[in-house]
C-alpha cells in the first residue's frame, strides 16, 4: 500500500467518536493513516487538519456548527480550502506555519496562542530541524491533539507503548512540550486516538521513549524514512 494515497477517496471511515467530536481516515488502507478531526470547542466546531472523502459532510452535522478550520502542521494542508469554501469559514494557520499556509488557497487567518475562541492553546513544536507544527490543548475538557510528532501507526510503536514518538524525537524526548499536560484523551494527525488512560499512555511514552530508540529504528526506521518523504508532496 502506499504510505499517502492520492486517488479519490471512495468513502471515509469514523474513528475516535467522543461526546465532543469525531475523527475519520479518508483512506482507511494507507499506510501513513492520515486522520482528520471536527473538535468541538467554547465557540463551535473546528475541522483539524482535514482530508476530504465521501460522506464527510454526513458524519460531522450532528457535532455543531462549522465555526473554522485549522492547519496545525506544516505538512497537513491537505483539504482545508475544500472545506473553508463549503462552510464559508476561514482556515486558522499558526504563523510559524509558513509552507502549510503558502500551499492554502482559502482566507487565512494567523494566530499565535489559541485557535479562534476555542480555548484550545496551541504551542510551537520543532521536533526536529525541517519539522514545524503545532499541538492544541484545551485545558477544561482534556482534548489534546498532536499532528506529527506523535502516532498510534502499529509500525511506529514498540513494545507494550500505545503512543509512538517520531523516530528523531526519540532522542530528545519533548518534554517541555507534554509534561504539564494532564489530557483525558489524545487526537492524532496520524493514526486513532487515546481515550483510556491517555496522561499514563504519554508519561510511559515519554518515559521510554530513548531506551526503546534502537528497537524502533529497526522495526520502524525505513517505513518513517518514506513517510517522511512522501510528506514532502503534501
Amino acid at each position: 500500500m502506499p504510505m499517502y494515497a492520492r486517488d479519490e477517496p471512495t468513502k471515509c471511515r469514523p474513528i475516535d467518536r467522543w461526546a465532543g467530536g469525531v475523527g475519520w481516515l479518508a483512506h482507511p488502507h494507507e499506510d501513513g493513516r492520515r486522520a482528520s478531526h471536527a473538535i468541538g470547542g467554547d465557540d463551535g466546531v473546528w475541522l483539524v487538519d482535514p482530508l476530504d472523502a465521501p460522506g464527510v459532510d454526513d458524519l460531522i452535522e450532528s457535532i455543531g456548527e462549522i465555526v473554522g478550520v485549522a492547519v496545525l502542521s506544516d505538512f497537513h494542508a491537505r483539504d482545508a480550502a475544500v472545506f473553508a469554501e463549503r462552510y464559508g469559514v476561514s482556515v486558522h494557520v499558526p504563523r510559524w506555519l509558513n509552507r502549510a499556509t503558502a500551499r492554502i488557497d482559502a482566507p487565512i487567518e494567523q494566530f499565535t496562542d489559541e485557535i479562534g475562541d476555542s480555548g484550545f492553546r496551541v504551542r510551537n513544536a520543532r521536533p526536529f530541524p525541517g519539522c514545524r507544527e503545532s499541538i492544541a490543548y484545551h485545558e477544561s475538557n482534556g482534548t489534546l491533539y498532536v499532528p506529527d510528532v506523535l502516532s498510534t501507526e502499529l509500525s511506529a510503536t514498540v513494545g507494550d507503548e500505545r503512543i509512538a514518538l517520531f523516530l528523531p524525537g526519540r532522542l530528545f524526548p519533548p518534554r517541555h512540550l507534554f509534561g504539564d499536560l494532564r489530557p483525558e484523551r489524545i487526537l492524532l494527525g496520524h493514526g486513532t486516538g487515546i481515550f483510556d488512560d491517555a496522561t499514563a499512555a504519554l508519561i510511559e511514552t515519554l518515559d521510554g521513549a530513548r531506551r526503546r530508540f534502537p528497537q524502533a529504528l529497526v522495526t520502524s526506521g525505513w517505513t518513517q524514512l518514506r513517510a517522511g518523504i512522501a510528506a514532502l508532496g503534501d
